[in-house]
């Protein structure tokens, strides 16, 4: 049986480890209302330029809309993997899926013929690749809170390369944002863009048999999409960033949560314990003793 010093050694060390836990748990809530709020806050602003876009395409006709560079569809050899995932560690299963997603898209990519190249942004998911002998193309780790200048020069570095005929296809890998509890591994078609738009529910169409979206512009469509275009790359890089920080602070909370209750459960066998071998101590020392006076008696 262990040594009450060593059982009480293990008890201030376990609390320690709770104290540190719980008090992580607290910054990751507070962390993950913020990142909720940011992701609200963007929400509203994604979805209309994706419906303005879908609708500027749309209305440009097939051969305008075949001749922008960020919509051009050509066979595909080389497609870009961008994998998202946290400069920092104990957020439970939030690294390790994406970093198992990541696996089976490269090999699935690879069975079918294509080259597969890879950009991270985050630590864990550089450091991944690497130790499974994959070079990262692009290695944006250590930024951070997601800002939108990062995924700006993200998104014209993507754009660049997809233009110049670096890469046909680029692809971003995240864990979007359910609940604190429930995150889910995410592809994010993200180059070419797609602009067909979804059929609209026929509850919803108006008599005339007119797209809702129908706008005015000035100037050109061709030059609205010159602008539109690369900002919806950037919106989008920006939501995959935030919904990848909001499902990590919410990993790392509900993580940082079972911990400290699994520490409380830990002090309380620890406890018992001691006590138990504190009255075996005190048991032992009695009949000590008692079989001392009795030697006396004889």
């Amino acid at each position: 049986m262990p040594s009450l010093k060593s059982i009480r050694r293990r008890i201030t060390s376990v609390k320690s480890t709770q104290k540190i836990t719980r008090a992580m748990k607290m910054v990751a809530a507070a962390r993950l209302n913020r990142a909720q709020l940011r992701i609200k806050a963007l929400r509203p602003y994604a979805v209309k330029t994706a419906e303005v876009l879908r609708s500027l395409a749309g209305r440009a006709g097939g051969d305008e809309e075949g001749a922008h560079q960020l919509l051009a569809q050509r066979p595909v050899k080389r497609v870009l993997l961008l994998v998202l995932t946290s400069d920092r560690g104990l957020a439970g299963a939030f690294n390790s899926s994406i970093q198992r997603a990541a696996e089976r898209k490269i090999a699935e990519l690879r069975g079918e013929g294509f080259e597969v190249l890879l950009g991270a942004i985050g630590r864990k998911g550089r450091d991944y690749l690497k130790r499974r002998g994959l070079d990262a193309r692009h290695d944006w780790s250590g930024m951070g809170e997601p800002t939108p200048e990062l995924a700006a020069e993200i998104a014209r570095t993507l754009s660049r390369e997809f233009v110049e005929g670096e890469v046909d296809r680029v692809i971003v890998l995240f864990n979007e944002f359910k609940s604190a509890m429930t995150q889910k591994v995410t592809f994010l078609p993200l180059l070419p863009i797609e602009t067909a738009a979804e059929p609209a529910p026929a509850a919803s169409a108006p008599a005339s048999g007119k797209n809702m979206s129908d706008y005015i512009y000035e100037p050109s469509q061709a030059a609205l999409l010159d602008r539109l275009l690369p900002m919806y790359v950037e919106v989008s890089v920006f939501r995959a960033m935030l919904d990848s920080s909001a499902s990590e602070h919410g990993a790392r909370m509900t993580a940082m949560d079972s911990a400290t209750n699994n520490a409380k459960k830990m002090i309380g066998a620890l406890t018992l314990e001691y006590n138990r071998a504190r009255q075996a101590a005190i048991t032992k020392e009695l009949m000590e003793i008692i079989g001392g006076a009795e030697a006396i008696k004889d």
